[in-house]
């Protein structure tokens, strides 16, 4: 992927990279006349046109979507075919860079950012949309300390891969293995595989550990036949 950083997309200057993913790069960018601040997400890949109007449609729906839990798309764009989200930008980082992998939460922390999110979700399912890849990098911390479910829907928008081979199958899949519903793996989401996926971030957050390891076919088996180790056993 081509680093961005100091180039300009729409009326944002890219100051730094935030994060990538399988699919897309996420900057910190600065609008040349305001210097507000935001989350530019590009994408990497290029769109014809009728790719395009398809992207304007997702995100629509996504910039559609207020809820107070709920990162906020402020607009989009597509610069020389490549697709682009502006979205509000959460300093405070997400819950993963707060709780790092292998950390246990108090039961009150976890009640917290679980309603927080399910409301989120509840929003999202009443709109008829999907979040399909609810997981803790997925939920930033506001200026308040509130949770902020992100990228939702936006999975949708990544190329499809024709190998299935164990190698391509985690970016052939929506969404991310460890936390994926059984129904999901199958092609299948529906709302519940998003309480699925809490609830697998629920577990991790009490026990300190997923409820599934091994590789992506071995986790996607798991998930699909074979119940999670009850939580006692890992307290």
């Amino acid at each position: 992927m081509v680093d961005l950083q100091g180039q300009q997309l729409g009326n944002y200057r890219l100051l730094r990279l935030l994060g990538r993913g399988g699919f897309a790069e996420v900057y910190l960018g600065q609008h040349i006349y305001l210097n507000s601040q935001a989350a530019l997400k590009v994408l990497q890949i290029v769109l014809n046109d009728e790719d395009i109007e398809s992207f304007a449609q997702e995100a629509r729906t996504l910039a559609s979507l207020t809820h107070p839990h709920i990162i906020r798309v402020l607009d989009f764009a597509v610069e020389n075919g490549t697709p682009f989200l502006v979205m509000e930008y959460a300093a405070r980082g997400t819950l993963r860079d707060r709780h790092p992998q292998n950390s246990r939460l108090p039961s009150e922390t976890i009640v917290s950012y679980v309603r927080q999110v399910a409301a989120a979700l509840q929003y999202a399912h009443d709109q008829r949309l999907i979040h399909r890849d609810v997981k803790p990098e997925n939920m930033l911390l506001g200026s308040s300390d509130q949770v902020l479910l992100s990228d939702f829907g936006l999975a949708l928008l990544a190329p499809h891969t024709l190998d299935h081979s164990t190698q391509e199958m985690q970016s052939a899949l929506v969404g991310t293995m460890p936390y994926l519903a059984p129904e999901q793996l199958q092609g299948s989401a529906r709302p519940a595989s998003d309480q699925y996926s809490l609830g697998v971030v629920v577990y991790e957050w009490l026990s300190g550990r997923k409820p599934f390891s091994g590789s992506p076919l071995e986790v996607a088996m798991q998930h699909i036949s074979v119940s999670p180790p009850p939580l006692r056993e890992q307290l």
